[in-house]
């Protein structure tokens, strides 16, 4: 990719990637993902018909050989670091929006942990914080 990508963009691109990473977007990831974008402040000033498009072209990063970890590459890079703590957040998020975590997902977070280098108190609150969010009786 010649030019960098906005930091709502790269947002995007690390929920679609989580979406995306087993195979399977379900609904529920998909429904996430919009709502997300359309409550969080960070996505205040974004424009929501942007979320396909983006979408799209980072479905084609992905398809690409070496496209996660291009995909990546663009968030570490495209994104301030004050922002590390919300993309892993969104990321998490978007795994338990379908109330189950699958292998790939745990990889992908562990990809993401590493690339955006996240403290362990920072990781684990994140974690418990969507655990409790998605708790089930």
């Amino acid at each position: 990719m010649d030019q960098p990508i906005s930091h709502h963009e790269a947002l995007v691109y690390v929920m679609v990637t989580m979406s995306a990473v087993d195979r399977t977007m379900t609904d529920a990831e998909l429904q996430q993902i919009g709502e997300i974008v359309r409550t969080l402040p960070i996505f205040r000033d974004y424009n929501e018909n942007r979320l396909v498009t983006a979408s799209e072209t980072c479905a084609e990063i992905l398809q690409e050989e070496d496209g996660l970890e291009t995909v990546l590459e663009l968030i570490r890079t495209c994104l301030p670091k004050h922002l590390y703590e919300t993309a892993y957040a969104l990321a998490v998020e978007v795994a338990a929006a379908d109330l189950t975590v699958e292998p790939e997902e745990l990889r992908l977070l562990s990809m993401l942990r590493d690339t955006l280098s996240l403290e362990k108190l920072i990781i684990a609150a994140i974690e418990r914080g969507a655990r409790a969010r998605y708790q089930t009786l």
